[in-house]
């Protein structure tokens, strides 16, 4: 099977894809690029079992009904988001708050942060991929899944933090999350990209994406408990591995981890 990672940029300068094939007991990493346009996104998730996108999926369920009520001068929804307590149900999904408690890490806001402009891509991206390939539920049920690279980094016991910027403190973390990881996933191939992967945090992410989507396809992630089912249906829901790397090597899908 192949599975590819997408770190998604609101511009395809910053945009990283890394496609792994892997065979049970290996993986390789087959592609990996920079600069990456839309129809090369849809195109590698045509030829891919599963994909793992690092951008939100979706919006707060309550966003929509909050400026629907202030472009119709309704009061209600509006009112309903007062203080701090209400617009944070405004910025953050049932999923950021759950990664959070779990992880201890702060997504970015969808709504109210930088993530914004790379989720109307993301949007965009994932109307194209429907109009080729069909919808995609957006809890990842089907074959594309919302991940979380430094969540990922996090659960697998790795450095999941200060590694972007680019400036000498963070060049040296993503070089010792690089060297990590090769320690910790002997079976993975990097194909002779470790120095290009030393050097740019996106493509390190977008392979960390290609690696989550391998958990999600063999059932190794936290999928929606009941109370969050329904809002992952609509805003989508991040997959955090449930286990360990070596556990995306040599396992059949056993379904994945619904956490009560």
């Amino acid at each position: 099977m192949k599975t590819l990672g997408v770190d998604l940029a609101a511009a395809t300068r910053k945009t990283a894809v890394a496609v792994l094939e892997w065979d049970g007991s290996a993986a390789r990493l087959e592609h990996l690029a920079l600069d990456v346009g839309d129809t090369e996104i849809v195109e590698l998730f045509g030829s891919s079992s599963m994909t793992g996108i690092d951008c939100p999926v979706g919006w707060p369920d309550a966003f929509l009904p909050f400026l629907a009520g202030h472009l119709n001068f309704d009061p209600r929804p509006v009112l309903d988001h007062d203080g701090i307590e209400g617009r944070r149900l405004l910025a953050y999904r049932d999923t950021d708050r759950f990664v959070t408690g779990l992880t201890g890490l702060i997504p970015l806001s969808v709504s109210a942060d930088r993530l914004a402009h790379p989720a109307m891509r993301c949007a965009v991206i994932q109307a194209k991929i429907a109009a080729v390939h069909g919808p995609q539920a957006r809890n990842g049920s089907g074959r594309l899944a919302e991940v979380y690279p430094a969540a990922s980094l996090k659960t697998w016991g790795l450095l999941a933090r200060g590694y972007k910027g680019g400036r000498a403190p963070e060049a040296e973390r993503l070089g010792l999350i690089l060297d990590h990881l090769m320690a910790e996933a002997p079976w993975l191939d990097l194909a002779g990209h470790e120095t290009r992967l030393a050097a740019s945090d996106d493509l390190l992410d977008a392979v960390i994406a290609s690696l989550t989507a391998r958990a999600v396809s063999l059932g190794l992630t936290l999928r929606p408990p009941e109370t969050h089912a329904a809002a992952a249906l609509t805003e989508g829901w991040i997959h955090v591995p449930s286990g360990g790397l070596a556990e995306l090597v040599g396992q059949g899908n056993a379904g994945s981890l619904l956490v009560e």
